[in-house]
């Protein structure tokens, strides 16, 4: 039996609870756990084989970092929602054809979020609209070496080095060679 969890945080984006579990096994053990509504990264790979990557600031760990265009779930929207709104928002596109490429759950030992990931091709332009708490700069990368950065340690970022790895499973060689 499960005792209902008390909330100790209750942000703009996450809720920290602790709560008293019976575990599986039949241990019984107080878990803390940061809820959060998730989010959608996008693998946008454009018509010359390349994909769009943002070097953006992340205060949490002090560091500029190479990411997907990405973002969280607003108001329980579907992920695919969230994910054609962010790649306009932080890169500057639409695309006309969408794959899912599943999703990753980063830490699942504390946090709830899963990231569900999408393949964009068929892009047109539009205009951007970052968010003032954005640092971000825009680059499109050959796919190839975007890739071997996720490979080579590069990219750090999680949800960046799965979407990129998934993708180029999806497009196969020939998708590499544009």
């Amino acid at each position: 039996m499960n005792d209902a969890p008390k909330v100790r945080f209750r942000g703009r984006i996450i809720t920290l609870e602790q709560e008293e579990v019976t575990l599986p096994n039949g241990h019984r053990t107080l878990l803390e756990i940061v809820r959060h509504p998730g989010g959608a990264a996008i693998v946008a790979v454009d018509d010359r084989g390349r994909v769009c990557l943002l070097r953006q600031y992340r205060h949490a760990v002090a560091e500029w970092l190479w990411e997907l265009p990405a973002g969280k779930i607003d108001h329980g929207e579907p992920p695919e929602v969230t994910a054609r709104r962010e790649l306009q928002e932080e890169a500057g596109c639409t695309a006309g054809r969408w794959q899912p490429l599943g999703y990753l759950i980063a830490s699942p030992g504390v946090f709830t979020e899963r990231v569900w990931c999408y393949l964009a091709t068929d892009l047109q332009p539009v205009a951007t609209a970052h968010e003032a708490e954005e640092v971000i700069e825009i680059h499109w990368l050959d796919f190839a070496e975007a890739l071997r950065m996720a490979r080579d340690g590069r990219i750090s970022d999680a949800k960046t080095i799965v979407g990129l790895c998934r993708a180029a499973d999806l497009l196969g060689d020939a998708g590499l060679a544009k």
